[in-house]
């Protein structure tokens, strides 16, 4: 009897923070990986480290073309998925203002729309696949009540849910990881109350190891997002962080799609 292949995974928002700390982890494993960030530069390393292991597909996730290519170059590689773990994103704070419609458009470009366009293009990969796991990792702007942010709060929650009722038939199990909090407080420094303070790498082994079980949600109670996602604003290129809850600035928390 053979022994069975490595897992292969596609991890979307892999350029730093938790995305790449969810990337180590996976490797680490022996898993094969697909990582897709906005720079191949920031999967140079893990390449050098984890040879054969990795597939990079830098490209920007809002573009439906660019998305279908990194799809067809998983399949001329691979044929199949196993797991895709969508973890790019962004979320933008106007501390008791009105979002802009620009921020609002960029929101759901950013997480709504790069998020339908992958878990589209990841569905054939997903049948073709061994024991087969979309999962989703929920900015606050796309999750959180309307009172903590700007854009509704329900956008991903919805989109995952439909996925789950939607690849029922194909025993496809769906995850949603999301904000974890107690109460509605929120100091200047930490989007969420909790006092927990992981590290990139805590956060990334605290889900993965709940993904063993294939849970409908994941919650993530942890404090200080700058670790986890730390971006420059995304009126920026690649400069400086810059914190997520800062008043009246555009301050992404996720890996940029």
């Amino acid at each position: 009897m053979g022994l069975r292949p490595p897992r292969r995974y596609w991890l979307t928002g892999a350029g730093n923070g938790l995305g790449t700390s969810l990337a180590e982890a996976i490797l680490g494993s022996g898993a094969h990986l697909a990582m897709s960030s906005r720079s191949a530069h920031s999967c140079e390393a893990l390449s050098a480290r984890y040879p054969g292991q990795v597939l990079a597909l830098a490209g920007d996730l809002t573009d439906s073309q660019t998305v279908r290519e990194i799809g067809e170059q998983i399949a001329q590689q691979w044929g199949s998925l196993d797991t895709v773990i969508l973890n790019a994103g962004t979320a933008e704070y106007t501390r008791g203002q009105p979002g802009d419609h620009t921020i609002i458009e960029h929101i759901v470009r950013s997480n709504l729309l790069a998020a339908s366009l992958c878990i589209e293009t990841a569905l054939p990969l997903l049948r073709a696949g061994t024991e087969p796991h979309l999962v989703g990792i929920a900015s606050p702007a796309t999750y959180l009540p309307p009172s903590q942010t700007e854009d509704g709060g329900s956008g991903m929650r919805y989109l995952f849910e439909s996925a789950r009722l939607g690849f029922a038939s194909d025993d496809i199990d769906v995850t949603l990881v999301h904000p974890g909090y107690d109460n509605s407080s929120l100091s200047h420094d930490d989007c969420f109350p909790s006092p927990v303070q992981w590290s990139a790498e805590t956060a990334a082994n605290h889900i993965l190891s709940q993904l063993i079980e294939r849970p409908q949600e994941v919650a993530l109670p942890a404090a200080s997002m700058t670790v986890l996602w730390p971006l420059p604003s995304s009126t920026d290129t690649e400069q400086t962080d810059v914190a997520p809850c800062q008043a009246s600035v555009w301050s992404p928390i996720k890996g940029r799609p």
